[in-house]
């Protein structure tokens, strides 16, 4: 009896320190576990603090540079643009043409650089310098409009190659797409928006005619879009040709005058951005919520056709019943 119950006492012993020894194991692993979930938590936000360092560090970089350039532009780049450029161009055009040929020149090159994927900024600029708000204003008006319509015109005789080149940035053409979706009143407002946006618009008038857009919205959306840029263009040409006068001694600014360009130029800008900044939002709206729609009806289009599926099965199983028997 003493060696059976020092046999059950030894394998009691054993299994106690087994138990033991399990439990010790399971308790430091157990307590390694949070220690690891805290090591993975802690891990994602070191990267994203190093990430949002190195962000602002760029960041600083980039308007450091552009404050340096900014300053060699304003100290040498102004006045080489206006003595050497701008000034040379403003007396070739008073003296070499009367004011109607001018006026001529300026159209012709307003209608043709578009075809050609040239801005006509600069034309809008003199168009400002030299005729001012109203007849400037009806000289851009006409020649932006003849340089809408011919690219549009000629991008109709190559609707297949501008698609196949289109296909290379798919983006761009799904913003493009949405000018063609809609009714008329909804072409007319993505065509407005995409005047108003940072899109170039010479690109625009050759890729919109892969769209279903149909003529009439695109012309009044065109020109109701441009109407914002070409004042922004007069005004901006009207201040350089008064800063140009200034530099020459030709007019001497007065502290009213200072303040009004200065402010003027202020609300310029922020009128810019702020179109700019609507024009590209409401486009992205746009977007979404056509893909929404593409979604929804696909949706609609799988459920209809699951829906469909069970009323087509006991119809062939009938039919296969009638052919066995």
């Amino acid at each position: 009896m003493t060696q059976e119950s020092s046999e059950v006492l030894e394998k009691h012993a054993n299994s106690g320190s087994h138990l033991r020894g399990s439990s010790e194991y399971v308790r430091l692993v157990i307590s390694d576990e949070p220690r690891a979930v805290e090591a993975e938590i802690l891990q994602p936000q070191a990267e994203s603090r190093i990430k949002s360092f190195w962000w602002w560090m760029k960041c600083f970089l980039w308007c450091f540079v552009i404050v340096i350039l900014a300053l060699i532009l304003m100290k040498w780049g102004v006045p080489f643009f206006f003595e050497k450029i701008l000034y040379p161009i403003m007396e070739w055009e008073a003296t070499a043409f009367g004011r109607p040929v001018l006026a001529l020149v300026l159209v012709a090159s307003l209608a043709l650089f578009p075809v050609f994927l040239i801005p006509s900024g600069p034309s809008m600029w003199l168009a400002g310098m030299i005729f001012g708000y109203d007849f400037g204003f009806f000289i851009i008006m006409v020649g932006t409009t003849i340089g809408m319509v011919l690219p549009y015109l000629i991008g109709l005789l190559f609707r297949d190659r501008i698609h196949q080149w289109l296909m290379r940035w798919p983006q761009n053409a799904t913003m493009i797409r949405l000018a063609g979706e809609g009714n008329w009143f909804h072409q007319f407002q993505v065509v407005a928006l995409f005047r108003v946006s940072p899109f170039p618009y010479t690109i625009f008038n050759y890729a919109v005619v892969v769209t279903n857009m149909r003529f009439w919205p695109y012309l009044c959306g065109s020109v109701a879009g441009m109407v914002p840029e070409a004042f922004i263009y007069i005004y901006s040409g009207r201040l350089i040709k008064t800063l140009a006068d200034a530099q020459y001694g030709k007019h001497h600014l007065t502290t009213v005058e200072i303040v009004y360009n200065i402010i003027s130029f202020v609300v310029a800008i922020v009128t810019t951005i702020a179109f700019t900044v609507y024009a590209k939002r409401t486009l992205n709206e746009l977007k979404i919520a056509g893909s929404n729609e593409e979604v929804t009806y696909a949706s609609e289009k799988g459920c209809f056709e699951m829906e469909k599926l069970p009323l087509e099965k006991p119809k062939q199983r009938s039919f296969s019943y009638n052919f066995s028997r």
